[in-house]
């Protein structure tokens, strides 16, 4: 992983004007590299400054969920499988609120298309998708650009701290109310 980070300073030494093109790009083929999405927000913050790190990084997280909106269709055993995450970790009848997928974003080891699944489930428009999308990307920009100096200083135990507290607000913005269709409630086991 590090020789790909490598590479992406190189990129953006040398591109000079191109930097933010290459970087936004870096963005929407990190998931097939296996990298964070974190890491490549921190990464940006380092290269761009704070505001068009989250600029560019906003941009790149965009585009890359508009693109999982429109391919995930296309991919009848991903969406399976997504569908069976999504229930093995938030429970078959959970809706999770975009509040929660937008503190959900924020931890580092969720998975970040299972979100963007989650997303899509509770709103079956693009429009609403995409506003969705663009509130529950905002936090998790700017959190890591701005302040992705100074996480890396963090004690095992402020990182536990901010890991159960943003537990609490995952639970606080829980939605309240699950409905269960009667023939869902009364199948057959």
């Amino acid at each position: 992983m590090n020789d790909q980070l490598t590479l992406l300073f190189a990129m953006a030494e040398t591109a000079g004007i191109l930097a933010p093109i290459a970087f936004i790009f870096f963005h929407i083929i990190r998931q097939f590299l296996f990298i964070p999405v974190p890491l490549v927000c921190i990464t940006g913050g380092v290269l761009f400054g704070s505001f068009f790190g989250s600029v560019f990084s906003i941009a790149g997280l965009m585009i890359s969920s508009i693109l999982f909106y429109f391919l995930i269709t296309k991919m009848p055993r991903t969406h399976e499988k997504l569908s069976l995450l999504k229930k093995r970790w938030f429970g078959e009848y959970r809706n999770l609120t975009v509040g929660q997928v937008a503190v959900l974003r924020l931890i580092p080891f969720i998975h970040y298309h299972l979100l963007n699944f989650c997303l899509m489930e509770r709103n079956k428009g693009f429009d609403q998708y995409l506003k969705n999308s663009w509130i529950t990307n905002l936090p998790l920009a700017v959190f890591y650009t701005v302040f992705g100096e100074f996480i890396s200083q963090f004690t095992p135990s402020m990182i536990i701290l901010i890991l159960l507290s943003l537990s609490v607000l995952v639970f606080v913005l829980r939605e309240k109310v699950t409905v269960i269709k009667w023939k869902e409630f009364f199948k057959a086991a």
